[in-house]
């Protein structure tokens, strides 16, 4: 008898991290050190309540203290683990973090795989992505995790997952929405 694979999966709810004191600025954050605003973490509170019911499994967050500290906000009463990797950080604007958002926000089109200058391209963060998700445990399949980032980590879940082409992406305003899901299939 021919055992056949079953296609399982992991359900991701990308959740984008709370407003930081420089998007309130206008300031480039990059790997920088933003910090929750008041907005932020009365929206992180949101967050964990508007999740309150959500059967979670796990949550995953970008070590950039702006995401840790939504996911410290919305889950530490739930006691679900949280884990924070790096490889789910935004993308690096090298020398111009810390600079205005216009011109980033001008110039993304040409970064899609060319590093900005002393950082990296949209595209080592989507590849930064992809190995997050190769790396998921495979204890959460058929199960349920959440992931706290940053647009940049929005797209590349796109596009690693979706098939979505980065370039596409990466020109499109980033519109914020309470949550995104994803799922990532796993060969049992």
């Amino acid at each position: 008898m021919v055992r056949r694979r079953r296609d399982s999966g992991i359900a991701i709810v990308f959740e984008a991290h709370a407003t930081t004191t420089d998007d309130e600025r206008w300031i480039a954050s990059g790997w920088g050190d933003a910090r929750l605003s008041t907005a932020g973490r009365r929206q992180a509170k949101e967050l964990g309540e508007r999740r309150a019911g959500d059967e979670i499994d796990a949550v995953f967050t970008s070590d950039l203290p702006c995401a840790a500290e939504t996911a410290r906000i919305a889950f530490a009463e739930r006691g679900v683990p949280v884990f924070q990797d790096w490889r789910l950080r935004g993308c690096d604007y090298g020398v111009l973090t810390g600079t205005p958002v216009a011109p980033i926000e001008a110039g993304r089109a040409k970064h899609v795989y060319e590093p900005y200058p002393g950082g990296e391209s949209y595209g080592d963060v989507a590849a930064r992505v992809r190995r997050f998700l190769q790396d998921v445990p495979r204890r959460f399949v058929d199960g349920r995790i959440v992931v706290v980032g940053h647009r940049e980590t929005k797209w590349s879940l796109d596009h690693v997952l979706e098939g979505t082409p980065l370039a596409g992406l990466v020109e499109e305003s980033f519109h914020w929405q309470p949550g995104w899901h994803f799922t990532l299939h796993v060969d049992a």
